[in-house]
Formats: structure tokens, C-alpha cells, sequence
């Protein structure tokens, strides 16, 4: 059966970036499992932590308040685990371009840290890294796959791009069971929908639930993937326990594309509030926007039983009805 999820009864598990997005949407699914979880957060505002993402499950986890950047902290806690989710990361694609130090800091040298402590004190641990489709910026063929060369055009991506082939290396070198799922606009409840800085679509909900206007530079058309959070979820989930994927990278992207104004009309069209405006393109932006991002997932349908079974629109209705009774808990 697609998409059937393994019991994770007696599984140790370790969620860097646990209070963020797709870090709290994935402990929720791992308690949910049987899973002991444990969530390892600094809750930095660039990275769009909210402890209200676990409220409901905070007395069925354990919650660290550390940081990746402390060697010391993570070796700590990742001694005794059987798997680690690394959601950990400085997501902001602008903020990059703005503090390019503070970004290599987390997804670089932070990725070194976890890397480091698998290798010496838990080399036998199983290791998803979420890497991005951004890493691979303007795209010289489509469908984008694994093997398409990576141009990022931001300090972000390029930095996630680095940690991936750090993570690759170590998994030869070291003989390390770990795998790289890179992932596209993926949006959903517990998502940070009050700034830009974050995942666009997300921000796009955000102003359409507050009956706002959602901006779209140009006329709109370049192509996005976006993918509902449930099914990054089960990807990640799956790839953990599968040991093919070890050493490789796979892309868990949706299997439709829409262009950015669809995903705006889509929106306010499910939300029911908000409009859309468009305006011409700031410059700093137009210098770093990629164009279509038209991406593949016939990869990883290959290597495990996934598939994504929740389209845009019932996505945005499922986002709506988790917002409609705790808005004020992600409007900051």
C-alpha cells in the first residue's frame, strides 16, 4: 500500500529544528507512530520555530533548547539515538543574501557538528538530511532529477547545497547510513505565514487569512512545486527506514507544477479572503529568481513505496482549517 507507515515503536528519534515547520509536523507523525521523540531547537527567528507547533504533544516529547553551532550539546543527545532528523536550518533566502556569515554559520558549520558526532560517538545511526529544490538554480533542462548540475543563486542554497555534499561525503567516507531528501515549497499547518522571509506560498496563506493582499511580482508565470507537509512527511519517514536509500539523494516534490499567480489565485480562491496584486519586480529580487522550477520525483518512487496524495487545493482547505482556531498563535 502507497504511503503505508511502519510503527515506530521503540525507535529513538532525534528531530534538529523540531519546533519549526517541518520538524514539528514530523514529530507530531513520529509520536503519532509510537516513536520516542526528542526535539532539538535554539528557536532562532530566522528559522521560524514556535513552540506552539508541538503544544499538543509537548508531554509525549523531550525538548532540548540547543543549538547544532554547540558541538558539546549534540553529541549529548545523539549518542543514544536510531535515527536523526536533521530539520534544522537558517531559512530565509534574503536573510542569507543579508548575513551570509550567520547562514553558513547553521547550514554549513552546523551540518559539520552533527556529521562529526554521528562519525565518532554513533556511527551506526540513521541520518535524513532535508536538503532544497533551490540548491540547483536555473534550470538547464526539465524535468529537474537528481543529476542536474547545482547554480544557486543565493547564499542559502548554495550553503544547502554544501551541506548535502558534505553529508555524501561522510556517508563514503565513513560508511554512515544516511540519505539527503531535498524538498519544494512545501506549505501546511505550523508553518511561519506572517513574514516573506520564509516559504513564499506559506506567506502567500498568511496574508489571505488575514483577508490581505497577496503581491505577485510580474505577470507570475514561472512554475513552482509545492507539496502538502503530511507528504514530506511520510517521505522523510519512509526513507528512514529503508536502507536503499543510503548514500543517495532524492528529490520528494509533488507531481504537479503551478505557476506562482495560480498559487496566489489558488489560495485566495480556498481560503476564501485576500486578492491579488501584481506589481512590477523589485530588482534584488528579479537578480536571484530562478525561473521555472519544473522537478521530478520518479526517483524516489522508484527506491520507496511514496507517492504525494494531497493535491494544492485540498491542501489549502486542510491550512485553513487548522489556522481558523489558533491564527494568533503564528501572526508575530
Amino acid at each position: 500500500m502507497v504511503n503505508s507507515l511502519p510503527k515506530l515503536s521503540g525507535q529513538r528519534i532525534l528531530i534538529t529544528g523540531g519546533l519549526g515547520f517541518i520538524g514539528s509536523n514530523l514529530a507530531h507523525k513520529c509520536v503519532e507512530l509510537g516513536a520516542t521523540a526528542t526535539i532539538f531547537d535554539c528557536l532562532d527567528p530566522r528559522s521560524g520555530g514556535n513552540l506552539y507547533n508541538i503544544q499538543e504533544i509537548r508531554d509525549h516529547i523531550e525538548i532540548c533548547f540547543h543549538d547544532i553551532l554547540n558541538f558539546d550539546q549534540i553529541t549529548e543527545h545523539i549518542v543514544d539515538k536510531d535515527i536523526i532528523f536533521n530539520c534544522a536550518a537558517s531559512t530565509s533566502h534574503s536573510f542569507s543574501m543579508r548575513e551570509p556569515w550567520l547562514d553558513q554559520d547553521v547550514n554549513s558549520k552546523g551540518m559539520i557538528n552533527l556529521l562529526e558526532a554521528i562519525r565518532r560517538f554513533n556511527p551506526d545511526i540513521k541520518f535524513v538530511h532535508i536538503g532544497t529544490s533551490t540548491q540547483l538554480g536555473k534550470l538547464h533542462y526539465q524535468p529537474a532529477d537528481e543529476f542536474h548540475p547545482e547554480f544557486p543563486t543565493d547564499i542559502y542554497s548554495a550553503n544547502k547545497s554544501v551541506s548535502e555534499k558534505y553529508a555524501l561525503i561522510y556517508a563514503t567516507a565513513y560508511n554512515l547510513n544516511l540519505c539527503v531528501i531535498r524538498l519544494a515549497n512545501v506549505f501546511g499547518p505550523r508553518a511561519s505565514i506572517h513574514s516573506p522571509e520564509f516559504t513564499f506560498n506559506n506567506y502567500f496563506i498568511g496574508l489571505a487569512l488575514q483577508n490581505k493582499t497577496i503581491t505577485v511580482f510580474g505577470d507570475g508565470k514561472q512554475l513552482r512545486n509545492v507539496l502538502f507537509v503530511d507528504d514530506a512527511v511520510n517521505a522523510l519517514i519512509l526513507a528512514s527506514q529503508s536502507d536503499k536509500m543510503k548514500g543517495e539523494t532524492f528529490f520528494a516534490v509533488s507531481d504537479s507544477h503551478y505557476s506562482v499567480a495560480q498559487i496566489a489565485e489558488k489560495t485566495v480562491e480556498y481560503i476564501g479572503t485576500g486578492k491579488v496584486n501584481h506589481v512590477d519586480w523589485p530588482a534584488e529580487k528579479k537578480a536571484i529568481d530562478i525561473g521555472d522550477a519544473v522537478i521530478t520525483n520518479k526517483k524516489i518512487k522508484e527506491f520507496i513505496n511514496w507517492l504525494p496524495q494531497c493535491n494544492l487545493e485540498l491542501g489549502l482547505v486542510k491550512t485553513k482549517d487548522y489556522y481558523a482556531a489558533c491564527l494568533d498563535k503564528y501572526l508575530r
